[in-house]
């Protein structure tokens, strides 16, 4: 499709555009990749509405930013294993994402990026809120920089699976990463802890470290850093899992919200 035509509209000064003037379905060209990859580094997430995805466009528009990564807790669809099942319904018990976090961020190298397409929605509620990690960290005040500078943290996946899939025998991923890492595109330093996944900054008695990790798990969640999305029907977000986490709210229960997620691989934190 033409390259040309492309709509960007911030929705608040920190993060998050929505994108208009893009068919998903049909192949990009490589400006507009080089333009969907800009906002990206720039917005931190962008939305996209009206776009009845088909499984195959999925894979391809992620591949044009990078591979794409099998889920390490949950197994992806039986003949597109590279797309996860994103569903909530009357018979739920939990939803994925439902607390602060960063997908994946327990692997060794956490994604680059996830894209989740939303088709079917509740007439009201099932809202997706991402924060700006970057602005979280530009907010610390600089001794508080400094002392988390040269931290490293756990991040661990192990108790959230066991508990929701205890007949799996199975040892989920755990690794050490910087509490403060470097965009590797943007060169911008950002908070990377989340409240889902970290259990402990290494080096650190255990009162201090859940005493600073409760106080980062608070600081994430300040409003000025965030963006809130109302899905509609056949829409799509792409977030830049390196700087953002995520929080999907489950308001909606009984009502069914049901979609399909890929996932881009990302390289180790530094």
């Amino acid at each position: 499709m033409p390259d040309e035509g492309i709509d960007i509209r911030p929705m608040t000064r920190k993060i998050g555009a929505e994108i208009f003037g893009v068919d998903l379905n049909e192949p990009l060209g490589d400006n507009m990749q080089s333009m969907l990859h800009d906002a990206l580094m720039k917005y931190q997430v962008i939305f996209f509405r009206d776009q009845q995805l088909t499984h195959k466009a999925h894979m391809r528009f992620g591949r044009y930013f990078g591979d794409l990564a099998y889920h390490s807790g949950v197994s992806g669809l039986e003949d597109y294993p590279e797309i996860v099942r994103i569903h909530a319904d009357k018979n739920s018990t939990f939803v994925a994402g439902e607390d602060w976090h960063s997908d994946l961020s327990e692997d060794a190298a956490p994604p680059m990026g996830s894209i989740l397409y939303m088709h079917t929605l509740p007439p009201e509620g099932g809202d997706t809120l991402w924060s700006s990690m970057y602005e979280a960290y530009d907010a610390l005040s600089d001794q508080m920089k400094s002392f988390l500078e040269p931290l490293q943290a756990v991040h661990d996946s192990n108790h959230i699976y066991r508990e929701l899939f205890p007949d799996v025998e199975k040892t989920y991923p755990r690794n050490v990463h910087p509490v403060i890492r470097t965009h590797p595109v943007t060169q911008r330093k950002c908070l990377f802890v989340n409240a889902s996944k970290t259990t402990k900054i290494e080096g650190l008695p255990k009162a201090e470290s859940d005493a600073v990790l409760r106080f980062l798990f608070d600081h994430v969640k300040n409003p000025n850093f965030q963006v809130r999305f109302r899905w509609q029907p056949h829409s799509v977000a792409f977030w830049d899992n390196r700087c953002t986490q995520h929080f999907a709210t489950w308001d909606y229960f009984p009502d069914t919200r049901s979609g399909y997620r890929v996932t881009i691989a990302g390289d180790k934190p530094y």
